[in-house]
């Protein structure tokens, strides 16, 4: 999680207590993860996701910023992409982009969802590269005042061509 704090500029306090939600994430259904490491076995970078379901946290919050329709057309059954990280050094070489596309690999899912902070970002560029779309604008999560967007992409994501290495 020190990757995660590191790529969200959140302290290195906010560490120990995600790490604990962060863990028993992997018991919840349709629990999927890739992690890139180097050859000497040092975590570059990982993502994971979920199906999204009623009751947890971020459905929960997220519900209530979407209309019905798209609540309908994207909540249900869809791939919440919890994390997706990578360690500052090795940003902007396609690395999150190769995780991600990992990630979503025969997803049994209709959509993936996600969360990212408003702003021209590298993980906002690579979103958008791969077709997301806004499902809801300025939402303001508890515990961080930042804005972020609520964004989906249909499964399976269409052709994903490469692009010049420039993102998460």
């Amino acid at each position: 999680m020190t990757i995660y704090a590191e790529a969200m500029g959140y302290s290195p306090s906010v560490v120990d207590n995600r790490a604990g939600y962060a863990s028993g994430h992997a018991d919840r259904p349709g629990f999927r993860a890739v992690a890139a490491v180097d050859l000497d076995g040092v975590l570059l970078g990982f993502g994971y996701g979920y199906t999204s379901e009623p009751g947890q946290w971020w459905h929960d919050q997220v519900v209530g910023a979407v209309d019905r329709e798209a609540e309908e057309q994207w909540l249900r059954g869809g791939l919440e992409l919890c994390e997706l990280h990578v360690t500052p050094t090795r940003q902007g070489v396609g690395l999150g982009r190769t995780i991600l596309l990992r990630l979503l690999e025969d997803a049994p899912h209709p959509a993936v969802l996600l969360s990212t902070p408003e702003g021209d970002t590298r993980a906002w560029r690579l979103y958008r590269s791969l077709g997301f779309v806004d499902l809801a604008r300025r939402h303001l999560f508890p515990g961080d005042s930042r804005p972020f967007a609520v964004l989906g992409a249909r499964l399976p994501l269409a052709a994903a061509p490469q692009e010049p290495p420039d993102d998460a």
